[in-house]
């Protein structure tokens, strides 16, 4: 095998790879979406989280940073399709730290909501 066979290996496999974690990034956001959808459908179906009015809003940041999340992912898939195609690709760390706060606030807001929910016995 010659070195131009190799390169064209090794790119193709970084396609690849990119590929995969876009797809992976899509599933996240579907996901997501999905939750924020189950939050507000469960709020008319749960006595206590219908009476509580800021479910709504948990389900309607779900769905958001889902969307968000798709345009992110998308803008990001070809940035690194340029980058490998001209070999300038650096991996960046900063998208790691922010998707990490953004769950770890999503998280700790759901956690919150949870908590917060009043308890209603089923007799009264």
């Amino acid at each position: 095998m010659n070195k131009g066979e190799r390169t064209n290996s090794n790119r193709a496999r970084d396609h690849l790879a990119n590929e995969r974690t876009y797809l992976a990034w899509m599933r996240t956001a579907i996901a997501l979406m999905g939750f924020g959808v189950l939050i507000v459908r469960l709020r008319h179906l749960i006595p206590q989280m219908h009476e509580s009015s800021h479910s709504w809003l948990l389900g309607l940041l779900f769905t958001f940073v889902g969307l968000v999340m798709v345009l992110l992912a998308t803008v990001h898939y070809f940035h690194i399709q340029n980058a490998i195609e001209e070999e300038t690709y650096r991996p960046a760390g900063k998208w790691i730290i922010i998707c990490t706060c953004l769950v770890i606030l999503i998280g700790a807001g759901v956690l919150y909501y949870l908590l917060t929910i009043p308890i209603v016995s089923p007799g009264g």
